[in-house]
């Protein structure tokens, strides 16, 4: 019988790092393991909340009669239904899925905890040009207070844009100049309410708390058109954000032009969270939350965080929605204030746990 062979070199050199690594594959696989299950689990709560906003309102209903009006019977629940509860909740879902998106991709570009298209100014900007079309063109066509909310988010994105242009321009000058922009466009905006007739100041403030009463299956056609297109390419560069969070010469030395992905990120990030604010207005901080509870739940890969950025998205604007409608029942609060009275606290916590990290 001939005696076993022994591995040279080379191979005691292979089984060596073998089992160097292996504890840390094992681990990995643990992790993606975890954030499926954790994926899964958020995809079924998000769920959960569509199905209870359809029967939460003044005339309730059970989960039988929300299926019964969804199948079209003719009676007064299945025209509520539809006419009223199902755009209210599409244009939520929407809405949360790109600001979710929005807020993981800033983050993941930027390097920035606090990168948000809210604190960038995208949502702000937007804001302005919707206020702006109301007060100039009150009696123009329907698609002028998007198109101008499109149009000066999509401003803001090329402001930022050519600040990254500038040489030795680090990330946080880039959100610090988002900040200032901010500033500077919500100043805008209360000077255009403080000069506006009474009749238009009531439709501006009412569509700068942010709301999604009003929203129809017309404008939800066009918020789908913005958001949803630019989604898939997200995912695909979910590697390269990957990367990208490592350093950019890490990012580059793997092949990945990070100035080209950092620009074109941005201008879609632009295109999403315009899509999400010009019918229901500004609605502040799930960009800023829902991309760190995601990152506690699935990890810090955007293969899993980019899907679970949007379902919290949807998850929080669900509940926003139902708070604001069940706490001052029969009087609905708008879902902007909500998320503005839950997004405050959260933000000046994550502004205390990076001064003690960097302490």
């Amino acid at each position: 019988m001939l005696p076993p062979s022994q591995p040279g070199p080379v191979g005691a050199r292979a089984l060596a790092l073998a089992e160097t690594w292996r504890p840390v594959l094992r681990e990995q696989h643990l992790l993606a393991k975890r954030g499926r299950f954790a994926l899964a689990g958020l995809l079924v709560l998000a769920l959960a909340g569509l199905l209870l906003s359809l029967c939460w309102g003044p005339s309730g209903f059970d989960p039988k009669g929300v299926f019964q009006g969804l199948a079209g019977n003719g009676t007064t629940a299945s025209a509520m239904i539809r006419a009223m509860r199902l755009p209210r909740l599409a244009m939520g879902v929407l809405a949360g899925l790109g600001l979710g998106l929005a807020g993981c991709v800033a983050q993941a570009v930027l390097k920035n905890p606090l990168a948000s298209p809210f604190t960038l100014g995208i949502s702000s900007g937007g804001g302005f040009g919707a206020a702006l079309a109301m007060i100039l063109w009150p009696a123009a066509h329907p698609a002028t207070v998007p198109g101008l909310a499109i149009f000066f988010s999509l401003l803001t994105a090329a402001f930022a844009l050519g600040m990254t242009r500038l040489r030795g321009a680090a990330t946080e000058t880039l959100v610090l100049a988002g900040v200032a922009v901010m500033f500077l466009f919500s100043a805008m905006t209360s000077f255009i309410q403080y000069m506006a007739p009474q009749m238009d100041l009531s439709r501006i403030v009412f569509w700068s708390f942010g709301s999604l009463a009003k929203a129809g299956w017309g404008e939800i056609a066009v918020a789908a058109c913005l958001i949803l297109p630019a989604v898939p390419w997200l995912l695909l560069r979910a590697p390269d954000f990957d990367c990208i969070m490592c350093g950019d010469e890490t990012a580059a030395s793997l092949g990945i032009n990070t100035v080209r992905l950092r620009r074109a990120s941005i201008a879609a990030m632009s295109v999403i969270t315009a899509g999400a604010i010009c019918f229901c207005g500004v609605i502040g901080f799930i960009g800023l939350i829902a991309p760190h509870m995601a990152r506690l739940a699935v990890g810090g890969r955007h293969r899993l965080l980019l899907p679970a950025s949007g379902l919290l998205g949807v998850v929080l604007i669900i509940l926003a929605d139902l708070a604001g409608r069940a706490i001052f029942a029969p009087l609905v609060l708008p879902v902007g204030i909500m998320t503005a009275f839950c997004g405050v606290p959260f933000f000046f916590w994550l502004l205390v746990r990076r001064c003690r990290r960097r302490s």
